[in-house]
């Protein structure tokens, strides 16, 4: 069943912004016009599959009263299983609609993969990660960009934070969090024995400069030498920054780029992530226990999810999917097992509401 009173008011309220949006006085005011068309545009596909839901219901409720007419009958009986099969999947919909929409869906995302147990093949996966979320986020469309490494030898990576800009960025990414394990043969294994590693990988939405208020007496900053592997640059000038937040004891070092201007901005801006996150989390341990039984809580304890090279298979433990492409989905075929996560807890979410009724 749809809740009619509260549709009902949404609509009316979409209809209310449409004409708001027309007045002078809103179209000079650019803010006001900012916030009312976001909240237009966060309402237009509710408004249209419900408009679309009361067409259907009345369709429906013609052709049962068809029946009772000896000439329309054998039509409107032929009719009616695909109305109420189109109604049921436009409940659905609404449903999934009508959740509250998390405020970071929409928000950049600052992506963290380090290196787990395993040595010099746990740095490998790491990489591997790294070049799998990059591939994904080229086939959404996405913008990646680096903001600091931390190589390991063998050609892999101790860590490596990257911010990926886009469209609903957070809303797919978000149930990456958690420590992601590997099963495969390492290439220096002689005996062609199974080796198991991990990596961790940490999903933050990006932090604006409204969200987290960071006062300079509060920061720790530290100028260095750049570590970096080698390059003209990077080791002869004073450029990397460690910054230590101390009311949280967070720290970040950036040393990527040769300008300290450069590498004091991306630091920050992972600052802000992680702090937001921390912030968020408290949040959500003290308003929801249930909370945390959702898929995707993004605890980095949580050994979510198992890449097994050898029978070429990925395994999701948190919904008990596994799909045998694993070969695809480490060249950023993520689809079908982020939509399958995306799902599972839009369930969760639907399952509470319900309960709440």
């Amino acid at each position: 069943m749809l809740p009619r009173d509260k549709l009902d008011s949404l609509m009316a309220r979409y209809t209310e912004l449409e004409e708001l949006l027309c007045q002078p006085n809103v179209l000079s005011d650019q803010t006001q016009f900012r916030l009312l068309s976001k909240e237009r545009a966060d309402l237009a596909q509710l408004q249209e599959r419900y408009t679309e839901y009361l067409g259907l219901e009345s369709e429906l409720r013609d052709n049962k009263e068809a029946l009772s007419d000896p000439e329309l009958k054998e039509l409107a009986q032929d009719e009616i299983p695909g109305l109420e099969e189109r109604l049921e999947n436009l409940v659905s919909e609404i449903q999934l609609l009508l959740l509250p929409r998390d405020p970071n869906d929409a928000r950049n995302t600052i992506l963290e993969i380090r290196s787990g147990t395993g040595g010099e093949e746990a740095a490998l996966f790491a990489a591997d990660l790294f070049r799998m979320y990059a591939r994904f986020a080229d086939q959404q469309k996405w913008g990646f960009e680096v903001m600091s490494t931390s190589e390991a030898s063998g050609g892999g990576l101790k860590e490596i934070v990257a911010l990926i800009s886009g469209k609903d960025v957070f809303s797919w990414l978000r149930f990456e969090g958690g420590v992601h394990r590997v099963q495969r043969v390492p290439a220096t294994e002689s005996q062609g024995r199974i080796h198991t590693s991990t990596a961790t990988v940490a999903v933050l939405p990006e932090a604006d400069d409204v969200d987290i208020d960071i006062r300079d007496e509060d920061l720790q900053v530290t100028i260095a030498r750049s570590g970096g592997p080698g390059g003209q640059g990077v080791n002869t000038t004073d450029s990397a920054v460690q910054i230590i937040h101390k009311p949280t004891g967070i720290m970040v070092k950036c040393q990527d780029e040769r300008s300290q201007i450069k590498n004091r901005a991306k630091a920050m801006k992972i600052l802000r992530a992680r702090i937001l996150e921390q912030e968020q989390r408290a949040q959500d341990d003290a308003i929801s226990a249930e909370r945390k039984n959702m898929v995707g809580t993004g605890e980095r304890s949580e050994k979510i999810r198992t890449y097994n090279y050898p029978q070429n298979r990925i395994t999701d433990h948190r919904i008990q999917v596994t799909l045998h492409k694993l070969d695809a989905v480490v060249e950023g075929d993520l689809n079908e097992l982020i939509s399958a996560l995306r799902t599972s807890h839009q369930a969760e979410l639907l399952k509470l509401s319900q309960s709440d009724l």
